[in-house]
C-alpha cells in the first residue's frame, strides 16, 4: 500500500545537526515531488522544503534557508532532510509527504503523509 516512513529524529542541542530520512513504497517514487512539513505543539503544520521528482529543483521555507538541505535517492526511494545549526524553534514533529507540485509549500498539493518523527532541540 501507499506508505511513507520517516526516521532519524531525536534530541539534539542547539547548533547541532540531524538527518531525517523518508522511505516510500507502493507508488512510482520518481514520478512525484516529495516534501517535508513540521508541526510544533499548539501550532499549525507548516511546509519546510520540497524537491521535484527529477531535476533536483527545490523549495525552502524562509525560516530554514541556508540551514536545511533536501535531497533524494530515487534508486532507494528515499528523501533526506539534512538539518544543520538547529534552533529551539525547529522543535516539532516532522512529516514527509507526496506532492503534486514542488514549487509551493501549500499543503493542498499533498496527498500522502507519513506518521512523523519527533525532533527536539534543547540543551
Amino acid at each position: 500500500q501507499l506508505q511513507l516512513v520517516e526516521s532519524g529524529g531525536g534530541l539534539v542541542q542547539p547548533g547541532g545537526s540531524l538527518r531525517l530520512s523518508c522511505t516510500a513504497s507502493g507508488f512510482s517514487f520518481n514520478s512525484y515531488a516529495i516534501g517535508w512539513f513540521r508541526q510544533a505543539p499548539g501550532k499549525e503544520r507548516e511546509g519546510v522544503s520540497c524537491m521535484s521528482a527529477i531535476g533536483g529543483q527545490t523549495t525552502y521555507a524562509d525560516s530554514v534557508k541556508g540551514r536545511f538541505t533536501i535531497s533524494r535517492d530515487n534508486a532507494k526511494k528515499t528523501v533526506y532532510l539534512q538539518m544543520n545549526n538547529l534552533k529551539s524553534e525547529d522543535t516539532a514533529v516532522y512529516y514527509c509527504t507526496r506532492r503534486s507540485r514542488w514549487s509551493t509549500l501549500d499543503p493542498a498539493y499533498s496527498d500522502v503523509w507519513g506518521q512523523g518523527t519527533q525532533v527536539t532541540v534543547s540543551s
